[in-house]
């Protein structure tokens, strides 16, 4: 049976078969494959850390933290105390791990577990609370647990329903002399940079009134504020890379850059 028309040259001739390959092809070629068998498969490409950045002014405290630098000393389980609102709480967070009480949780422990000190970091946020709420529940959600360190995020709330800066700076000073008084170091965080809170007309005299309360009371700051700032007009950050869309709340990215970030400040006061 002649071979099909479409296996025929030009001259209606079948096509010579292709030449054996030589003996050395043959032996590269085996080698080519024993190499494939014995080379492991690449690993998986590991993501890059993530990057939150922060000048080294902004993640000064401005307080020694006694009390919490003991308890390091003495290898005791340190008690921190996470207090505030919604931003404490972890709205806008997918999930608990991502707030930023158990991102600071999870730093402080990986930071200092050679000297095998153990933490509790408790979160006491409650969603649209402002100082006043806070106060009323200080001692059953705060000092009741007897921490080494209270963490309260303070002041968008009550720049937000507009309460008089002089009444907000009395109530949050009193509250700060009242967990300093049972034994507690205490960091104040200012709000949150998002455009809700930006676009408040004096949204900064909050700040400045934390800012002086630090000063007076000897409690540290934690600058969320100044921090976030440079991320949008220094870094060119878009707001949608830290914030939900409600224009307040932090997103994941944003929650776990916070606690990050205020972990390393309470790293870089101890001083070790």
């Amino acid at each position: 049976m002649p071979p099909p028309r479409s296996l025929l040259d030009s001259n209606n001739q079948p096509p010579p078969c292709p030449a054996p390959p030589s003996p050395t092809r043959r032996l590269w070629a085996g080698v080519a494959v024993a190499l494939a068998a014995l080379t492991p498969p690449l690993a998986p490409a590991r993501a890059a850390p993530e990057k939150c950045p922060a000048s080294a002014k902004n993640l000064e405290l401005g307080a020694a933290l006694p009390v919490t630098r003991a308890a390091l000393r003495e290898r005791k389980n340190v008690v921190v105390v996470a207090l505030g609102s919604s931003s404490t709480q972890g709205h806008g967070a997918t999930s608990e791990a991502n707030t930023f009480p158990r991102q600071m949780d999870i730093q402080l422990r990986r930071r200092y577990a050679d000297v095998k000190v153990g933490f509790t970091v408790l979160n006491r946020g409650v969603g649209g609370q402002d100082v006043d709420e806070m106060m009323e529940r200080m001692d059953r959600d705060v000092l009741a647990h007897k921490p080494d360190l209270l963490i309260w995020q303070v002041g968008t709330n009550a720049a937000m329903r507009g309460m008089p800066v002089d009444v907000f700076r009395a109530r949050v000073t009193a509250g700060v002399r009242r967990a300093k008084a049972a034994g507690a170091d205490v960091v104040l965080m200012t709000p949150q940079y998002v455009p809700a809170v930006v676009s408040l007309a004096n949204e900064e005299d909050y700040i400045t009134a934390l800012e002086e309360i630090a000063r007076e009371t000897g409690a540290g700051l934690f600058r969320r504020w100044g921090i976030m700032r440079e991320w949008v007009t220094g870094e060119r950050m878009p707001y949608a890379q830290f914030m939900i869309p409600d224009g307040l709340h932090l997103n994941d990215f944003g929650q776990r850059c916070i606690g990050k970030l205020i972990a390393k400040s309470i790293e870089r006061a101890m001083g070790d």
